[in-house]
């Protein structure tokens, strides 16, 4: 039995280096890509081990867009929709987890029903409320508000606050602390862990958000690198070299936070699957 265990342990560690390996080539040859000289950038196929090494994709790409401008919206709405997401996700989680009040199960069965909605039925009705209605088209409210807090987000917080004890809750009321008291000065220094897990996921997924930010915005001051990316296009040809040296500052970011923040990330697999 230990030698078929040891037999499979190595089989899975080879499937596991093949599979890692196949996944990491579409990095290596965007970062690739982004090094070349102009004749080699030029090709859709860069050589995957290049002799001469140059900076001219960069200088191309940060020469004709406005990627300055893109980065800086990209880092706005990303850190604007953490501070609201972990804010208002965890007054809510504390609120299901923690506090009875009437209609409080129907209230949050209500919310995780419209996690069951596809977000492209809701798409078209939301475009038509927020430019239509609102008048907010093409605007950093346009792109915010939507999303400043998600239902998946209050379930995660949720179910996290539902494994905090409540007997801290009991004595701080016994001291006459108030709700918000106990949420601000007991819940919230317990829940560091999980809203560490929420921050980064939120942030991370806004960074990389692109069909909404994409509809909702017209002039070029208002894009973000993901969508800036995709406008970066030429009448008469392509340069690849400059949208492979996009790609990379646009993912150079979340490679840092992931690499810095990985055992965040490992947490966020786990951080729902607790028993209230």
């Amino acid at each position: 039995m230990k030698s078929k265990s040891k037999l499979f342990l190595a089989v899975a560690a080879a499937c596991l280096v093949a599979w890692a390996f196949v996944t990491v080539i579409p990095l290596y040859w965007m970062i690739v890509g982004s090094v070349q000289d102009s004749t080699s950038s030029a090709s859709f196929r860069p050589e995957m081990f290049p002799g001469v090494l140059s900076l001219a994709p960069y200088e191309r790409f940060f020469g004709k867009t406005a990627a300055w401008r893109w980065l800086a919206n990209s880092l706005l709405i990303s850190a604007v929709l953490t501070i609201t997401n972990v804010f208002f996700a965890s007054l809510a989680g504390y609120a299901f987890s923690k506090l009875k009040f009437p209609g409080s199960k129907a209230v949050f069965w209500l919310l995780l029903s419209t996690m069951m909605i596809p977000a492209q039925v809701t798409l078209i009705p939301l475009y038509v409320l927020v430019v239509n209605v609102f008048d907010l088209g093409d605007s950093y409210t346009a792109i915010i508000l939507p999303t400043a807090v998600t239902v998946g987000n209050i379930f995660l917080m949720k179910q996290y606050m539902s494994s905090l004890p409540t007997s801290l809750i009991h004595a701080a009321r016994i001291d006459a602390c108030s709700e918000f008291g106990i949420f601000w000065k007991v819940i919230l220094p317990l829940a560091k862990p999980g809203l560490a897990v929420l921050g980064i996921f939120t942030f991370v997924a806004s960074w990389n958000e692109f069909f909404w930010p994409f509809l909702i915005t017209n002039s070029t001051e208002m894009r973000t690198i993901q969508v800036g990316l995709a406008s970066f296009v030429f009448a008469e040809s392509t340069d690849f070299g400059a949208i492979m040296a996009g790609a990379t500052v646009g993912a150079l970011p979340m490679l840092i936070l992931f690499f810095s923040l990985q055992r965040y990330f490992l947490q966020g697999i786990t951080i729902g699957a607790v028993k209230g």
